[in-house]
């Protein structure tokens, strides 16, 4: 073989061997984004289930102290029955 096919597949092989490392360092760079995801969905879960909880509290208390205006009532109305019907999902599945 002639020597500059030899400087050439030897130049081939070192591009490769720089593409592979480089092609490790992104898929462990990407598994890390996975993970950072994961986390941070994880994390608006939570803050949307507190929300959630907060808001319900905030209708509690409007309905206790009798602030609460025609369309929140409906609101709050449509939230309890909800929840109510949840229970007796619940109690059927335990029945069984």
């Amino acid at each position: 073989m002639s020597e500059n096919i030899k400087q050439q597949i030897g130049s081939l092989k070192a591009k490769v061997l720089q593409l592979q490392k480089l092609h490790l360092q992104l898929r462990k760079e990407n598994e890390l984004q996975k993970k950072h995801i994961a986390s941070l969905q994880a994390d608006a879960s939570l803050l949307q289930d507190s929300v959630k909880n907060l808001q319900d509290q905030n209708h509690i208390l409007k309905a206790s102290a009798g602030r609460m205006g025609e369309s929140e009532k409906k609101a709050f109305e449509q939230s309890i029955n909800k929840y109510i019907r949840e229970i007796d999902k619940c109690i059927t599945l335990l029945s069984e």
